[in-house]
């Protein structure tokens, strides 16, 4: 019997990358439903190469507002290859199709994500279709992270298709599909093969999330080069120069952060320098892994605003840069 039936986001193939610690379901309680990777069953599309941004920088700004779109694309412009646009499962934004054609217009190359939540698969089509018309090349396909019971109790959870269903749904009609991953997620062991997985379905690079130790991408890159991934991979690089910023960080779903480097960073005289230089040192050991391309400067950087966010990752997107030119 098909697991999607028992599985709260309706997934066929899972496990998502919100499974926590202890094995239990990010949605209701009790263990997640799938102990084991499913293998992807569907077309495997001939590989599409893409090549990796060096840096691939996290896009925020203030809900609903072009200006604020324009204002902070211009202080991130010239520091990274590209922007990730997330979807935030607590608040709306422009539609993906807008936002793509706002940060295009404000001269950034944007990544946008689409997740299974709130949209069914017809609006995913028409997603897809409609950037892939604007020129905008890349999208991050994911499942998506559930709603709390106390945000927007009153709207409900789509979840047509799963992560890897709607990998195959955007290489069918031509984009370049990016698909996330977890390596700390139970079950750690599987969680290379469930990438391998992804790219049978269509996708062409992938983005981990964070993990507190360059070492461990480097053994999670070993097993999944084994398994035969061969699709570039972006590690993800936390960028966090407060209480808040590292607070978010480490409240996500499969996320972690080195608590060393959090206590050192919070608690020298001047956090964001030392913010700063801890994620272009995390950026500089990730980029040393075979199998790693780019980096995602992930996170919001501070609690003092989206704009002081950009200026922070932006200077660091420059040292990095600079430290690959030297």
């Amino acid at each position: 019997m098909s697991t999607d039936l028992r599985c709260p986001k309706r997934m066929e193939f899972g496990p998502c990358g919100g499974v926590r610690p202890d094995g239990q379901c990010e949605m209701r309680p009790g263990p997640c439903v799938f102990p084991e990777v499913v293998p992807w069953s569907g077309v495997e599309p001939a590989p599409r190469p893409a090549a990796a941004p060096l840096v691939l920088t996290d896009f925020s700004c203030a809900p609903f507002d072009r200006a604020d779109v324009a204002a902070t694309a211009a202080l991130l412009t010239g520091s990274c290859d590209a922007v990730l646009v997330g979807e935030h499962q607590n608040r709306p934004d422009f539609p993906p199709t807008l936002m793509g054609r706002l940060l295009l217009d404000a001269g950034v190359s944007p990544w946008i994500t689409l997740s299974c939540r709130d949209r069914n698969r017809i609006v995913l089509e028409q997603e897809l279709r409609g950037l892939r018309t604007l020129g905008v090349g890349t999208v991050l396909c994911v499942t998506g992270d559930g709603r709390g019971y106390d945000v927007r109790p009153d709207v409900t959870q789509t979840f047509d298709l799963d992560g890897p269903r709607l990998v195959s749904l955007a290489a069918s009609v031509g984009m370049v599909a990016a698909v996330p991953e977890t390596p700390t997620a139970p079950p750690v062991h599987r969680r290379p093969a469930r990438l391998v997985e992804k790219q049978r379905a269509g996708a062409s690079l992938a983005v981990l999330n964070h993990v507190p130790y360059p070492a461990t991408v480097a053994d999670f890159m070993a097993s999944a080069r084994a398994a035969g991934l061969s699709i570039p991979v972006i590690a993800a690089v936390a960028v966090f120069t407060d209480v808040v910023s590292a607070a978010v960080l480490q409240g996500l779903p499969g996320l972690a952060l080195d608590q060393e480097v959090v206590d050192e960073v919070l608690g020298a005289a001047d956090p964001v320098s030392a913010g700063i230089a801890a994620a272009v040192a995390e950026a500089r050991a990730l980029l040393a892994i075979d199998g790693v391309h780019g980096v995602n400067l992930s996170g919001s950087a501070t609690a003092s605003g989206t704009r002081a966010g950009a200026e922070i990752k932006a200077e660091v997107g420059r040292l990095i840069n600079a430290g690959e030119a030297a």
